[in-house]
């Protein structure tokens, strides 16, 4: 196993949650949510390197997914929806489960295309997704945390800042 080569995917991997976590972060979220994400996107990054190692050829050849637009779909919506629920002054940061697990799942696609070639990098599997999610984890808090203090310098213009970047972000995937 070559434990540099986990640790830089690791942290790759990361690079894509913590960018993302500072943007959606501008929306001002409670300790709780904060927690809530970062252990749920910590999840997901376990998970889908396993998923993308043993169902990943098969899902993509016989749904033929292109994850660059799913990917695009996923950021762009999620940033109108930042953009438009801050235009309507709604000071109640609507953050359900389903907000936090479709924002778990976009960042953690590229975890599933890293899952598909992991036997090629190592043969220690949990090992690596555990490194793998720590360090998506750890970025996520940091992003989601930054964000937050984003959010209190610049106010209302933070939310629609960070939907504006999750749609340049999401553009950028295709």
């Amino acid at each position: 196993m070559n434990l540099l080569l986990v640790l830089i995917i690791a942290v790759s991997l990361s690079m894509d949650a913590f960018s993302l976590s500072l943007a959606y972060g501008t929306i001002g979220l409670e300790k709780n949510k904060i927690i809530s994400l970062t252990i749920t996107v910590t999840l997901f990054h376990f998970f889908m390197p396993l998923l993308g190692l043993f169902l990943g050829s098969f899902i993509i050849k016989t749904f033929s997914i292109n994850t660059s637009f799913l990917t695009f779909i996923v950021l762009v919506f999620i940033g109108i929806q930042m953009i438009i629920e801050s235009i309507k002054g709604n000071d109640e940061k609507e953050v359900n489960i389903g907000n936090i697990l479709f924002f778990a799942f976009a960042v953690s696609i590229d975890s599933f295309m890293v899952g598909i070639g992991l036997s090629s990098i190592s043969d220690l599997y949990m090992l690596s997704c555990l490194t793998f999610a720590l360090c998506s984890g750890f970025f996520t808090y940091i992003g989601l945390i930054l964000g937050n203090y984003v959010n209190l310098l610049l106010g209302k213009i933070a939310p629609i800042l960070g939907g504006v970047v999750l749609i340049i972000l999401g553009i950028s995937y295709l």
